[in-house]
């Protein structure tokens, strides 16, 4: 399995980011601005996608990670985001953020495992960006679950004696 970056001449795996995100027009939005990187088995089609956005000086947004349904709970989600974390430490980033929904349980879990931490919620987000409600788990999706992770630069503290 290889994680590539997507070509520009390449079409947006649309099937696949819809299934992080049900809004067409918001993922095409943010996939043009950002980068997106693919997963594929060989010269398969993708069966994961990930987008890295610049959002703030220093800081990126990791905004879209999915996987294909049938290849879900392979560990293929962490992959992705493991590989976003690395690649915004090569794009020098300080800062590396996620928002996923209140109702994304598994998701929530799986950004916690990578070594995200919640840094806030912004209320109704779903309410006010999405024409039609959206459920997951039996729960309905209102309110945006913010994490971040802390990107110290591998040379942080090198030669000090001052506190890591």
């Amino acid at each position: 399995m290889i994680i590539r970056k997507r070509n520009p001449e390449e079409p947006l795996p649309m099937e696949l980011l819809l299934l992080a995100d049900p809004s067409a027009e918001m993922v095409a939005s943010y996939a043009e601005r950002g980068e997106c990187w693919l997963l594929a088995d060989g010269d398969e089609s993708p069966i994961g996608a990930y987008v890295l956005l610049p959002t703030r000086p220093a800081t990126l947004e990791l905004v879209n990670v999915a996987v294909a349904e049938e290849r879900q709970g392979q560990g293929l989600g962490k992959r992705l985001v493991l590989h976003a974390v690395e690649r915004a430490r090569e794009l020098g980033a300080a800062t590396l953020e996620v928002g996923t929904g209140n109702s994304s349980i598994g998701q929530l879990a799986l950004y916690q495992r990578c070594g995200f931490r919640i840094a806030g919620v912004d209320r109704d987000f779903f309410v006010r960006h999405y024409d039609e409600p959206i459920v997951e788990n039996g729960i309905p999706c209102v309110d945006m679950i913010r994490l971040s992770m802390d990107l110290p630069r591998s040379d942080a503290g090198a030669g000090t004696s001052g506190p890591r």
